[in-house]
């Protein structure tokens, strides 16, 4: 029956009683619903719009997705949210997209689960989402759907029938291919394909057409291809850039200074196709610097090559960097420039830019300058090389260099020492493991990376260059591209402060915390059980480092300011700072552009970004390379340690590959497990069984999928638990 209409007058609202309704309201609030719920018509609906725009300017009200309206400093039901990262406990967070708070904006947590699961989301990724608040100021995310960036092709799995199941496991529909359209593809083979049409048919599926047979999916090969493209990662050169390249030529010594007679090295992975930093040691011949010492560190000189405005240029800034893959690099420059010109080979003419860093008997640096120059590298060894010819057993290429160059080297690295240990910048113990494939592709093994004095060397010549270089453009006051890591925020590390005293540790009080105040912590730790987990937490609560024009110090080395000068061949940081310095130091006519620095907040972004694409598409490559290594190996057992507690499970890694994968709380028996979040752990109701971050556990292999890099274990309750009791047969039954 139709509703009689009233003409009864309704009062205008007042302030108080928007903000109620707001949020008593169960979904998105508007102008519209205000009007609808308080009978607002005609000339008063202009009056409302008054209302609200003074509401917002006295501070009451935000604007959210779609102009729905929330009290200030809360959120609205449903807004589009940025994945920034995740927690301690690995579970991702987010904030809102549109926040117009001068405060920060409440933590926001993303549920796993259901069709639109949060779980596959990265860093960046993006969501229009259901909130709901907490009574802790915070907000729990339901993904409503995935905003995914527009793109024409497809990656994905040919299956008969004419469909394709993109790789990309936050895509939620298949897509048909019809007859005619398929390109040859056959039945389980890689293919690439271009969409038809941009939008979904309202009867059907979106449409595609195979564009490139890629091959069996199953093969090797195809594991970083499909990491490459769930990222984004531009592979293919523009034409215009690849002929720049292959047309530059070797630069002349000039005005350049002549570095050609002094033995630089470079010292790099032993499988390393380009080398962008060479470096020499002597004792300073300076009679006021006793035990001294004098150290160059050459770089690539890319922007000689790498002109603003160029097509080169326009290529390096989409890329942002070079990425890594076990199997393959995809370069930020074409391999003409990247693996040639570019790169430091040894015996051959190089255009240079060099760094002269003087320091004294105690490691601290008390000079430099920069030159740009033209070198002749002497030779091109390896970390294991450079650190056996030092420990005394040279091989044919390292022996005439062992005195003259390797020995000063690691004396200057020395005195380096102390002034690293006087500054104290963090100092974590996490291993790290490399994937190492055969001829073919296939994983031979996956091994823990030995940390050799030869790698320490190289890192700390590198950090004083990139601290030179940073401390000469603040001199000559030219805009510099600063790498910023700011310290942990207070919510991460009040949560660190809250678990560590679950083990028994504390931080140091106060009023401002230092990288060593958490290295008093991990030196505790240090031979114990605890040494891994509290790494790991300790790492976990850090701030994620990024490229700002703005200097906000480095808090993880201990420095007030720091820049990336070392790596223009695979960072577009780097010669962007090479510009800099070069406009500066008067070093030539390709420095740095009024434009470029007006640009640099955007160019910071945008390269921050392409270095977390990178690193995830990276990450998610190993995974696969992981699954694909597990896979002949379900059903066996594994030693592992949980390395993340969160509401849905807890999360394993194995010690031997380190490989990690889920254990679904459902598995853990039928009591009910809550999820203690301060505690990071799991903790049974009837039984008390707890599962804490960091303990010893066994787990079974279940299952493993290679394709999106998945693995699932199980929990094996026979086996030695530390920290956990024996689950009961009979309780609740888990929520």
């Amino acid at each position: 029956m139709a509703r009689k209409r009233t003409n009864k007058a309704v009062p205008f609202p007042s302030k108080a009683q928007v903000l109620k309704f707001i949020e008593e309201s169960p979904g998105n609030v508007g102008k519209r619903e205000i009007a609808r719920a308080f009978h607002i018509r005609g000339d008063d609906r202009t009056k409302l719009k008054a209302l609200i725009a003074e509401m917002r300017a006295e501070g009451l009200l935000s604007q959210g997705h779609r102009r729905s309206l929330g009290r200030a400093g809360s959120l609205p039901n449903v807004t589009v949210i940025e994945v920034t990262g995740t927690d301690v406990d690995g579970e991702l967070m987010a904030k809102p997209v549109r926040w117009e708070d001068d405060a920060p904006p409440p933590p926001i947590l993303v549920l796993p689960g259901g069709r639109h699961a949060g779980s596959a989301m990265g860093a960046g990724d993006r969501a229009l989402a259901r909130l709901t608040a907490l009574e802790d100021g915070t907000y729990e995310a339901k993904v409503m759907k995935r905003l995914l960036p527009a793109q024409d092709k497809v990656l994905g799995v040919y299956r008969d029938g004419g469909r394709i199941i993109p790789t990309d496991k936050r895509a939620r529909h298949e897509l048909q291919v019809d007859r005619g359209d398929e390109g040859g593809a056959v039945h389980g083979e890689l293919v690439l394909a271009e969409l038809l049409s941009p939008k979904r048919n309202k009867l059907g599926l979106k449409k595609a057409r195979v564009v490139e047979r890629l091959g069996d999916v199953d093969a090797p090969s195809k594991t970083s291809l499909i990491a490459i493209h769930g990222h984004g990662i531009p592979t293919d050169f523009d034409p215009k850039s690849v002929k720049e390249a292959e047309q530059a030529k070797p630069v002349e010594l000039g005005k350049r200074a002549d570095l050609r007679d002094i033995p630089l090295i470079t010292i790099d992975p032993h499988d390393a196709r380009d080398h962008d930093d060479a470096v020499f040691a002597e004792p300073d011949d300076d009679p006021d610097n006793k035990g001294g010492w004098h150290v160059i560190v050459a770089i690539a000189d890319v922007a000689h090559y790498v002109r603003p405005g160029s097509a080169l240029d326009a290529e390096a800034y989409k890329r942002g960097n070079s990425a890594y893959f076990p199997d393959q690099v995809v370069p930020m420059l074409p391999e003409a420039l990247s693996t040639d010109l570019c790169s430091l080979k040894a015996g051959v003419d190089r255009a240079c830019m060099a760094a002269h860093l003087r320091f004294d008997k105690n490691g601290r640096k008390i000079a430099h300058k920069f030159t740009r120059g033209l070198m002749r590298c002497a030779a091109n060894l390896s970390y294991e090389q450079t650190q056996a010819g030092f420990d005394g057993t040279p091989d044919e290429a390292t022996e005439p260099l062992v005195e003259t160059v390797i020995k000063p080297l690691y004396g200057a690295y020395q005195a380096r020492l102390k002034e690293r240990s006087k500054r104290g910048p963090l100092d974590l113990d996490l291993p790290e493991r490399k994937v190492a494939l055969d001829e073919i592709g296939r994983v031979l093994y996956v091994a823990e990376q030995v940390r050799l004095d030869a790698h320490k060397l190289i890192e700390e010549f590198m950090i004083a260059a990139n601290v030179a270089a940073a401390e000469e453009l603040e001199k000559r006051r030219t805009a510099c591209l600063y790498r910023v890591h700011e310290a942990p925020s207070a919510e991460k590390m009040e949560a660190l402060q809250d678990f560590l005293k679950t083990l028994d540790y504390r931080l140091p009080k106060a009023q401002r915390i230092e990288p060593s105040h958490f290295n008093e912590v991990l030196s505790r730790a240090q031979d114990t059980a605890h040494q891994h987990v509290v790494n790991t937490v300790v790492l976990r609560s850090q701030s994620q480092a990024a490229y700002s024009p703005d200097n906000l110090g480095h808090f993880g080395l201990a420095l007030d300011r720091y820049a990336h000068f070392t790596s223009p061949i695979r960072r577009y940081a780097d010669l962007v700072v090479h510009r800099g310095l070069i406009r500066a130091l008067r070093l030539g006519d390709d420095g740095l552009t009024g434009d470029a620095e007006e640009r640099l907040s955007e160019i910071g972004e945008h390269i921050s970004m392409t270095e977390r694409r990178a690193m995830g598409a990276e990450r998610e490559c190993v995974e696969r390379y992981m699954a694909g290594y597990m896979a002949d190996k379900l059903g066996a057992q594994f030693p592992a340690r949980i390395s993340g507690v969160s509401r849905f499970g807890l999360f394993a890694s194995l010690d031997d590959t380190g490989a990690e994968g889920l254990i679904p709380i459902s598995t853990l028996g039928r009591e009910y497990f809550r999820h203690e979040q301060g505690s990071h752990a799991l903790v049974g109701e009837e039984t008390g069984t707890t599962f804490t971050l960091g303990d010893a556990i066994t787990v079974r292999l279940i299952e493993a999928a290679p394709i999106t890099g998945g693995l699932r274990f199980e929990l094996l309750y026979d086996a030695p638990v530390r920290g956990a009791k024996r689950a009961g047969k009979r309780g609740k039954r888990r929520r």
